[in-house]
């Protein structure tokens, strides 16, 4: 099993963010570097794609229009290939990082797709009988210019069930930025011993905060109910009870360790992690194929809390927080900077 500490500071966050000028200064990615990709053939995807242009102000020479049939979970890695190769040469040399505007497909064969668009289809990022996969260059990394730095852009899917619920997604990651929520993050330690390793770390965590503006806390429990003002909820369990008792402020992050919460459309017995923006959270993740326990195939708590604190975009955060992102999927809205200044 592998253990991934934590390795940067929780200083304060405002702190952080102040240059020796005395001016702030922006910690995270900014629109016009952010591609936006759109299914042409969906309608939903279009929709999406318009919106969230108008919301962050993409530029639109941003706007990287495919076609293919929706309407499926997987995709095979030749007609991926292809696709892959039109957005590349499509894409301006200033984009460091890609928002899917699709909930499905969600995979490329053995790979997620926000992980196959950001590296390209690799079979060293899928795991041969539970095994270890290829690390992510990006992980726990200082890079403020994935592709400049790794040739990699790192790609969050823009998802929801219906245009609806992804609008509303887009607009809780819009009212986040620059707010500086006093919201409380849980760390919730389960009696699901496969899931629940993660918990190894927590305490770690939590000591790390102590004195600051952050409140985290530790639960033991297999779930948290009637809490609000919810800023991060990283739990290991099948599935997640009372989430609909759960009030999350906006640019809230929460997954929970199991084999199937990429899964969007929620076809196996386990919760899909789509339920967590559902309930008002801004971003998830959740493992696409089978991955085992492997802690460095899933967030790391103690990374995605520090640089989401210290002014980094949800899709930074979460992206540097997996040391082994191959199969696993990035939901949520990407240019979220609840603690940007």
């Amino acid at each position: 099993m592998v253990v991934i500490v934590m390795l940067v500071s929780a200083e304060s966050a405002a702190d952080s963010a102040i240059q020796h000028d005395g001016r702030l200064k922006r910690r995270g990615l900014g629109p016009e570097e952010l591609a936006v990709i759109v299914n042409d053939a969906d309608p939903v995807s279009v929709k999406v794609a318009e919106y969230y242009k108008s919301r962050r102000r993409i530029p639109k020479a941003n706007v990287i229009h495919v076609n293919f049939s929706p309407g499926r979970t997987t995709m095979n890695r030749m007609e991926f290939q292809k696709i892959k190769a039109a957005v590349d040469a499509a894409t301006p040399r200033n984009v460091q990082v890609y928002a899917l505007t699709w909930t499905i497909p969600y995979r490329v064969e053995c790979m997620s797709i926000t992980t196959a668009f950001a590296a390209g289809f690799d079979e060293d990022f899928c795991s041969k009988t539970c095994g270890p996969t290829k690390q992510s260059p990006y992980f726990n990394s200082s890079s403020r210019r994935p592709y400049d730095d790794y040739r990699m852009r790192p790609t969050m899917t823009l998802a929801g069930r219906s245009y609806s619920e992804v609008k509303r997604l887009i607009d809780r990651g819009v009212a986040s930025d620059h707010t500086f929520p006093r919201g409380a993050g849980y760390l919730v330690s389960t009696s699901d011993m496969a899931r629940n390793v993660r918990a190894v770390n927590y305490p770690e965590i939590i000591q790390q905060y102590m004195g600051s503006s952050l409140d985290l806390r530790l639960v033991r429990a297999d779930y948290i109910k009637d809490r609000s003002g919810v800023l991060f909820y990283f739990t290991g369990i099948k599935s997640v009870t009372a989430l609909k008792t759960i009030r999350f402020v906006p640019g809230a992050i929460a997954d929970h360790l199991t084999s199937a919460g990429g899964d969007l459309p929620g076809n196996s017995d386990q919760m899909s992690s789509l339920q967590w923006l559902e309930r008002g959270a801004t971003g998830s993740y959740g493992t696409v194929v089978e991955p085992c326990n492997h802690l460095g195939k899933f967030p790391n708590p103690g990374i995605v809390i520090s640089r989401y604190f210290h002014g980094e975009t949800l899709l930074e955060a979460y992206w540097k927080s997996v040391a082994w992102p191959g199969e696993g999927i990035f939901i949520g809205e990407p240019l979220a900077a609840p603690f940007s200044p």
